[in-house]
């Protein structure tokens, strides 16, 4: 049985605003790096909807338009044997908090308006339905807060990117106090961001839904720099 290296937050140029790489320079990097599966997860919030262009106010689900970045992605890693997940970072009205989300289908993105709208609560009780993951990311980066931990499944505890205070230790205090799941990632916008943390799983999920349930059963272990191995031993 072999060891998988994971990363569960990355961000492409075709969706976040704050993206600059797109398939191609994403998989190379991560090839590089010697990772087998990434997660994509695009902000889904209205400044990146704005700046990939895709209109809230037009009928029909908006979904497919969103995971762009994640079809790019699949397509280039399939060639690559890198295997690719749909995933989301999700910001409601009102709060710059951002929650990752997993193993979902298409219905609960299908209307930005309504879930950016409807706040966390909502949400969550709409994952639950779903059988989704929610996590929240870098929960005590400037202008975030950790959300009610009985609206969580999991909570990001250890977030490397370099531009950002992310206060990890603060969020592993909390997903402890809590029994929340927890999870590390690399938070990769553009070079020099790419795998600076994961998970290491020792099968390797086949889809995204597979992907949430190895989260939810807590089968896999964080791979976080020396740095912050202390924090999470």
């Amino acid at each position: 049985m072999g060891k998988f290296l994971i990363e569960p937050h990355l961000h492409t140029t075709y969706i976040s605003r704050c993206g600059w790489m797109g398939a191609e320079g994403i998989i190379s990097l991560y090839r590089e790096r010697g990772y087998s599966a990434l997660c994509v997860t695009d902000h889904y919030n209205r400044t990146c909807f704005d700046y990939a262009g895709i209109n809230l106010h037009a009928p029909g689900s908006k979904t497919e338009d969103f995971l762009r970045g994640y079809r790019f992605l699949k397509r280039e890693a399939e060639e690559n044997g890198i295997r690719v997940y749909e995933g989301a970072e999700v910001r409601f009205d009102g709060s710059e908090n951002d929650y990752l989300l997993f193993g979902f289908h298409h219905d609960l993105l299908a209307d930005p308006e309504q879930v950016m709208r409807g706040g966390l609560a909502a949400f969550c009780r709409a994952c639950r339905e779903d059988g989704a993951l929610l996590i929240q990311a870098h929960p005590y980066r400037k202008n975030c807060v950790p959300a009610p931990a009985e609206l969580l499944d999991g909570m990001e505890v250890c977030n490397c990117n370099p531009r950002h205070e992310n206060y990890n230790e603060l969020a592993l205090c909390y997903a402890k106090e809590h029994r929340l799941l927890m999870l590390a990632g690399s938070d990769f916008h553009r070079p020099g961001d790419e795998g600076t943390a994961g998970i290491v799983a020792e099968e390797l999920p086949e889809d995204g839904f597979e992907f949430a349930d190895m989260i939810r059963s807590g089968q896999y272990q964080l791979a976080v720099p020396e740095e912050e191995m202390h924090e999470v031993l």
